[in-house]
């Protein structure tokens, strides 16, 4: 496990140089591009989301390309389509800028349904049907995605299906003072993003990749992502809960932030870091409980504080059940 947190590291100390005060969000983004998940990044105009998406991807040795999301974006502008060749009197397939492995969908929300629905076969089946033949997404694949909140004019909301994709959704916020004031002076003269060089090739993404998959996971620990993950169905306040596709993604995602911390197993406060951006997105309020302030997030955090985990030991000894904590 030491390559993947030494490569890791490598990649978050490049991506800072751009993205600065911001180690959880950009780590999590990390945890993502391990675990062949999708990624989220849903705030404000101006907190740096592209940037973070730009700074991964060169600091990756990756195709990359950019769709930028509009009212009249249609879907054969993200998947590609077949053009007739009068010359050769035959169609040709002209492939969309989703074939590529890091695509960056800024501003996805901006988009009508009839578009985001075009990146539901891409981001789970890793493949695109267009006019009956079915092309693959090259490898490794990523989407990053950018929103702004859905009260933001402009915006059309997410549909469950497409949210349950992604597997973790963060928020940068905005920078502390200090951050702030480094950020203007190393802007002084050329963005620090022009000098981001590549500090991790396909093939070292593609072994590290592999190698998170082998972090062992406690039967204790299991258990209880589907505990929690389950939970969410039945909360009084909670319409719809997460799909066992959340609770996949809240397993594999605390493989790889073992990995990233140098370990070869995964702890309970791994997962309890990752609770919040692997499932409140996945988590529908109820409209009577909304009107009270009740946000998804405040349901995670609330059932991290009353579901008891039971002690894990490396080697799966005797375990005994105790409250948890939640984690900071």
């Amino acid at each position: 496990m030491s390559n993947i947190q030494q490569v890791g590291d490598r990649v978050l100390a490049n991506v800072e140089r751009v993205i600065v005060g911001k180690h959880k969000e950009v780590r999590l983004a990390l945890v993502a591009l391990l675990c062949r998940g999708h990624l989220l990044i849903e705030d404000v105009p101006g907190t740096g989301k592209t940037m973070l998406a730009k700074a991964i991807a060169r600091s990756l040795g990756c195709s990359f390309r950019r769709i930028q999301f509009t009212p009249d974006l249609l879907p054969s502008d993200v998947t590609g389509l077949s053009i007739y060749n009068q010359k050769t009197r035959e169609f040709e397939f002209r492939p969309g800028p989703i074939m590529s492995q890091v695509v960056l969908a800024d501003e996805i929300n901006r988009a009508t349904p009839k578009t985001q629905s075009a990146l539901l076969e891409c981001m789970e089946e890793r493949q695109a049907t267009i006019d009956g033949i079915t092309h693959p997404m090259p490898d490794p694949f990523l989407v990053i995605a950018t929103q702004n909140p859905i009260e933001y004019e402009g915006t059309f909301a997410l549909p469950e299906a497409q949210l349950d994709r992604f597997m973790l959704r963060i928020r940068l916020g905005y920078p502390q003072l200090l951050d702030e004031i480094v950020i203007l002076d190393e802007q002084k003269r050329t963005h620090p993003l022009e000098d981001l060089s590549e500090v991790c090739s396909v093939d070292e993404l593609r072994a590290m990749q592999a190698s998170v998959r082998e972090v062992y996971v406690d039967p204790a620990v299991s258990e209880y992502i589907v505990r929690l993950v389950s939970s969410t169905r039945t909360h009084p306040d909670v319409y719809l809960g997460a799909s066992p596709r959340g609770s996949i993604s809240m397993y594999r995602a605390s493989q790889a932030l073992a990995g990233l911390l140098g370990r070869d197993y995964v702890i309970p406060d791994d997962v309890k870091s990752l609770a919040e951006p692997a499932l409140a997105h996945r988590v529908i309020i109820k409209t009577s409980s909304s009107i009270h302030d009740v946000s998804a997030a405040h349901v995670v955090h609330e059932l991290l504080d009353t579901i008891p985990i039971e002690a894990v030991t490396r080697a799966g000894g005797p375990r005994e059940v105790k409250p948890s904590p939640t984690a900071g």
